[in-house]
């Protein structure tokens, strides 16, 4: 896991906390921003994972061209 990863996973989990005190207290922006805090973190996190799958597809090649 990297670190875009790891931050996607902490800014979907803030945005779940936020959207949550946002229902429990009635305040629909604060829901509203928890939300687009979670989608946010959704795509760090995808974003995380495709540049983890690129690096390591470079690392492969790297070796099959050392044989």
């Amino acid at each position: 896991m990297n670190r875009d990863e790891i931050k996607g996973k902490i800014e979907q989990g803030q945005g779940k906390v936020k959207q949550a005190i946002g229902s429990a207290t009635g305040d629909e922006r604060l829901h509203d921003e928890g939300h687009a805090d979670e989608a946010s973190g959704e795509v760090r996190e995808g974003a995380g994972k495709v540049r983890r799958n690129v690096g390591e597809a470079i690392e492969n090649v790297g070796e099959k061209l050392k044989r």
